[in-house]
């Protein structure tokens, strides 16, 4: 029998080593199953509460009406829907009557989003209504305030 080169002993190695790497000669075996699982999490618990901001021209006087605009700062870290939004009006001086003052506040859902300052929501007329039989002379340099709420 001949001696086998140093080269030719080096390929029937490598040859070797592949034959069994493929699977040549050798046997595996595995089993099969069945299984199943689930995972869970916790939705957000909302947007949360938004602050509201009503804002309009000061100078108002008895038969005269201002635009009001509606805004809202979202502090939270979800973003959040303000829906219809009701208002009313007070003022500093009792005898500055609320019942002389018309506000109105139109609106649709709109998207504040988390972190958000000054959105817009909407926006109104607030109406300094002229009393023909009242002396609405309390009101004058009274401080008017509205107040706005989302429903």
């Amino acid at each position: 029998m001949r001696k086998l080169s140093k080269k030719s002993r080096v390929t029937a190695a490598v040859a070797g080593v592949a034959l069994v790497a493929v699977g040549g000669g050798a046997a595996y075996a595995y089993w099969t199953t069945t299984g199943s699982g689930n995972g869970t999490a916790t939705n957000s618990a909302g947007g949360g509460t938004v602050t509201l901001h009503a804002t309009f021209d000061a100078g108002l006087a008895p038969g005269n009406q201002v635009n009001v605009a509606y805004t809202a700062d979202n502090a939270t870290t979800s973003s959040t829907v303000v829906g219809a939004l009701s208002a009313n009006v007070t003022t500093n001086v009792a005898t500055c009557l609320p019942a002389w003052f018309e506000v109105t506040a139109t609106t649709t859902n709109t998207n504040v989003a988390a972190g958000a300052l000054g959105t817009s929501v909407g926006s109104g007329v607030l109406k300094f209504n002229d009393s023909t039989t009242e002396n609405q002379d309390a009101c004058k340099s009274a401080i008017v305030t509205v107040n706005v709420t989302s429903l």
